[in-house]
């Protein structure tokens, strides 16, 4: 028996396959029992058009022999098998792909398909054993065959004994070292945690001698150890099989299993696409945020197999950023992979995948905001934000996508309403989308900004997250209208209102130039105001930057301060106005103490902080005496 070397090619990809290719050593099972179902595979195909062949189901299937004495780990099937010169060609050449080449000579139907590489996925099983051993007999010889190799000094072929078609790998695993643990390989728990993960949907039962322990007959308390073989993978995924057998509960129970989450889906979609890319999907739209969704530890992505087998955990491609709630998984038969299967060769078809599954799932959220009210707003408050982000963020680009399934607390439903309603309801005199900030309704509710706007009987939307005016300022308007803040410079209302304003302030001019001096860098301009109604003061904003976006811009981490350019409006029909111009004609320091006491009570009403706590309590004093 010569041995034989591998091509100086070959050995620099085996160095690569074992040190490099693959992520994670666990997945050489994945590769060796995907081969293995290739096999099986096979022989169904030659079975259609060769009438020597027949094709029992049950005669098919994959075992795993774990041996701690021995410290081997048997992969056995009862595939097509190979000939000397497959053995040669297929295990020789490392990268060569028997299924491969199989695939591209039969047109695959009937929900098979050829899954393996045999080249690069059996060579995987270097990263764990020290030794391979592969017996095989061909179902077209009647000769059987022994190939060997211990790594890259090559490999060896001999004649050997076997009476059924099939192979059989023997891979002599390697012993531990410090910081590698390989005898998790040899036992029965961890082997079938990786047949569930990676390969549960095989569909030919993978066998395995199964201990439990269990109480002995006639004796309720002494237990013993019972061996018995068991099919360890559940072969149907739930994607193949049709709506119309499905329940509620059976998509409930796999959305447990596979630990997307331990809340109760609000929703799931089953999709099934065969057209340029053929695909299948369950996505499910969670009842909860997780606890770190918000937060740059979460890493979104749907489950991606390969005709039943996991390639990836978590495949962030299939989803946009705003969808990012999604859990699922999506199966195709039409994806590029490299030659580990752990990364897509062209990400084409995951282009198209994504953009399919982006319609279906904003569809779904609209169906569910149409049928069921209730249940949407429950979403929406788990993952409004993460909507209204979206519609920011990149420059806007995706919110033609998510305007519609926006919701905001309005003034005069008092409940949350859609863009769409609010536009439906408004009257025709009202030329904008009026919006008001603050940190809660109750305290939006009284602020004087939107005594005008409330007067008039225009309904207000109610921002109370951080993200709700950048999202605003990008959407810029909703069928044509646009926002405007109770809080802007022109409310766009009443023109006989704005010039008697005007008008006001041409009389009051030297007054409120003392004043504006005497807040010389904290506000740009001291007007008299069109929109208060019963309050003394407010302020209010000129330019892009609102009084809000400071608060919020100011409060992050990167230290980034930003001013607003802010204006003090007076309501000259308030009593307090009449106070400000008797200490303007004759007491100058009285004035200064107004102005600064109504330019502090209108921080106060904002939510902004005090310059100084300790001086305002003087001037209150001041006040009081």
């Amino acid at each position: 028996m010569a041995k034989m070397e591998f091509k100086a090619e070959s050995k620099k990809l085996l160095d690569m396959v074992i040190n490099s290719i693959y992520s994670k050593r666990e997945v050489f099972l994945r590769e060796l029992v995907s081969n293995s179902s290739d096999a099986m595979d096979k022989i169904y195909y030659r079975a259609l058009t060769d009438d020597q062949i027949s094709f029992e189901q049950d005669n098919y299937y994959i075992k795993l022999v774990p041996n701690k004495d021995t410290r081997t780990l048997k992969v056995i099937d009862t595939g097509i098998g190979m000939t000397k010169e497959e053995l040669e060609s297929n295990l020789g050449t490392i990268a060569r792909s028997g299924s491969f080449n199989f695939k591209n000579e039969n047109e695959i139907k009937d929900g098979h398909d050829i899954i393996g590489q045999f080249g690069v996925g059996f060579y995987a099983a270097f990263m764990v054993a020290d030794r391979v051993t592969v017996t095989t007999k061909s179902i077209d010889s009647d000769e059987a065959y022994q190939w060997q190799s211990q790594g890259s000094d090559g490999y060896e072929i001999k004649p050997v004994q076997k009476d059924e078609p099939g192979t059989e790998i023997v891979l002599e695993i390697k012993e531990n070292t410090d910081e590698d643990n390989y005898d998790e390989f040899l036992e029965e728990y961890r082997l079938r945690q990786i047949v569930k993960k990676y390969s549960d949907f095989i569909r030919y039962p993978i066998k395995m001698d199964v201990t439990e322990s269990k109480p002995k007959e006639g004796s309720e308390e002494e237990y013993e150890e019972v061996v018995s073989e068991q099919t360890i993978n559940s072969m149907v995924p739930i994607w193949k099989k049709n709506k119309s057998e499905l329940t509620d509960e059976d998509y409930e129970n796999f959305y447990k299993e596979k630990h997307y989450g331990f809340d109760t889906p609000l929703k799931h979609l089953h999709i099934n696409v065969d057209g340029s890319i053929r695909y299948n999907a369950i996505l499910y739209i969670p009842e909860n945020a997780p606890y770190n969704y918000y937060t740059r530890e979460y890493e979104k992505g749907l489950e991606l197999y390969s005709n039943g087998v996991l390639i990836m955990d978590k495949c962030a491609d299939l989803l946009p950023d705003y969808f990012s709630f999604v859990k699922g998984m999506v199966d195709s038969e039409d994806l590029s992979l490299n030659i580990s299967r752990e990364m897509l060769q062209h990400d084409r078809q995951l282009k198209l995948i994504e953009k399919n599954i982006n319609k279906k799932i904003k569809k779904e959220l609209q169906n569910i905001l149409r049928d069921d009210r209730d249940k949407y707003e429950s979403f929406f408050k788990a993952f409004g934000q993460q909507l209204k982000f979206g519609v920011y963020s990149d420059y806007g680009t995706n919110k033609e996508v998510l305007q519609d399934l926006l919701l905001f607390h309005s003034s005069k439903e008092k409940k949350l309403v859609t863009l769409e309603e609010y536009v439906s309801r408004m009257p025709e005199d009202q030329k904008y989308i009026y919006y008001a900030i603050g940190d809660s309704i109750d305290r939006i509710d009284k602020l004087p900004q939107t005594e005008m706007v409330a007067e008039k009987g225009y309904e207000i939307l109610y921002f109370t997250d951080e993200i709700d005016e950048f999202a605003i300022k990008m959407l810029m308007n909703y069928k044509e209208k646009e926002f405007k803040s109770v809080s802007s410079g022109d409310l766009g209302i009443d023109e006989e209102e704005n010039e008697e304003a005007k008008e006001k302030e041409e009389e009051n001019k030297e007054l409120f130039d003392a004043m504006k001096e005497v807040l010389t860098g904290k506000v740009k301009n001291v007007r008299a105001s069109k929109r208060l109604k019963s309050h003394p003061v407010c302020l209010t904003a000129e330019g892009d930057i609102s009084i809000e976006m400071e608060k919020v811009i100011n409060a992050m981490p990167d230290n980034q301060q930003i001013q607003a350019d802010k204006v003090l409006e007076i309501n000259v029909d308030h009593e307090v106005f009449q106070s400000l111009k008797q200490s303007y004609e004759k007491d100058k320091d009285k004035l200064n103490l107004f102005t600064n006491l109504l330019y502090n009570q209108a921080l106060l009403i904002e939510g902004l902080p005090i310059n100084d706590p300790v001086e305002f309590t003087r001037d209150i004093c001041k006040v009081m005496v």
